[in-house]
């Protein structure tokens, strides 16, 4: 067989699956949604996830410490962890942080001027943040124990924390997406196949006569093929549509509420990358579907 050939008749096939969906505006309209709404759900949340990520990123993720001395420390003391750290050769950058910048910052808090104005002394330490050159774990806590034993020193803080939790939050959050994606993408190749049965029982008899003719079974299968990787690729574009007519209605919405927490956040539909993988993704589940319904039904036909 020849290319030319070969390219003709999956052609064909393509062109006769394009006209039984053409001519199943209802079916087809309803499948679509079917497809399109169970695979926008885990498009969705991946969306989510990836605006989310992006949001993180933005935010420095650079574990500091914070060192604090104790309430005696003078100006000597301060001095001193000052040039350690300014000999140090894992630390990056440093900032001083002196006990009235931290007063005088608290008092700036809505309902705490009052407060702090009657207490009898300045209760904040001097501090420092530092932000240390790696961020591997071991590296950070063998920083924390040598700053924790200098002179004067209280306590040491490293604000780490919450990237560990922001780390183990996203992970959560894709290993939900995958495992719904993975069902609903069973559930799509379970609506494939009986929509590829009903397609051959009712092409029984069409069916039949092929085979008479002597046609091949991959001559038999090939529209069945297309017809269920049509039918994905309009669910896909269905999904792809629902996420992106999301996206742009929670846009103003959720840059209202980053805006009210300091951020500069606006979300973004799906990137071209992802787009692309789920209308594929779709097409994929389609064509499984009729392989799996082509496979197990239409060797029990046989010619009369």
């Amino acid at each position: 067989m020849t290319i030319g050939n070969w390219l003709r008749q999956h052609g064909k096939a393509c062109g006769a699956a394009a006209r039984r969906i053409a001519g199943q505006p209802v079916n087809t309209l309803l499948s679509a949604l079917v497809v399109g709404i169970a695979l926008a759900l885990p498009a969705g949340g991946e969306m989510l996830l990836v605006n989310f990520l992006r949001l993180a990123q933005n935010v420095s993720a650079t574990p500091q410490l914070s060192i604090f001395l104790t309430l005696d420390a003078n100006k000597k003391d301060s001095q001193e962890i000052d040039a350690r750290l300014k000999r140090h050769v894992l630390v990056r950058d440093y900032r001083y942080v002196p006990r009235e910048e931290a007063r005088s910052r608290l008092k700036q808090t809505e309902g705490l001027a009052e407060v702090i104005d009657s207490l009898p002394r300045n209760p904040f330490p001097d501090a420092f943040v530092v932000t240390p050159k790696g961020e591997s774990p071991e590296q950070l806590e063998n920083l924390k124990l040598e700053f924790a034993n200098y002179p004067k020193v209280e306590h040491v803080q490293l604000d780490s924390l919450w990237v560990k939790r922001l780390d183990a939050l996203l992970r959560l959050g894709q290993m939900l997406v995958t495992g719904l994606a993975v069902l609903l993408g069973v559930a799509l190749v379970a609506v494939t196949f009986n929509t590829i049965r009903l397609q051959i029982l009712t092409q029984r008899a069409e069916v039949e006569v092929s085979r008479l003719l002597g046609a091949s079974d991959a001559f038999i299968r090939r529209p069945f093929f297309y017809f269920g990787a049509l039918q994905g690729l309009l669910g896909g574009v269905v999904a792809w549509v629902l996420v992106l007519a999301a996206a742009y209605a929670l846009a103003r919405p959720v840059s209202r509420l980053a805006s009210l927490y300091s951020f500069n956040f606006a979300l973004r539909p799906l990137p071209l990358a992802e787009s692309l993988f789920l209308i594929a993704f779709a097409v994929f589940l389609g064509w499984l579907g009729a392989w799996l319904s082509v496979s197990r039904h239409l060797r029990d036909i046989e010619p009369r």
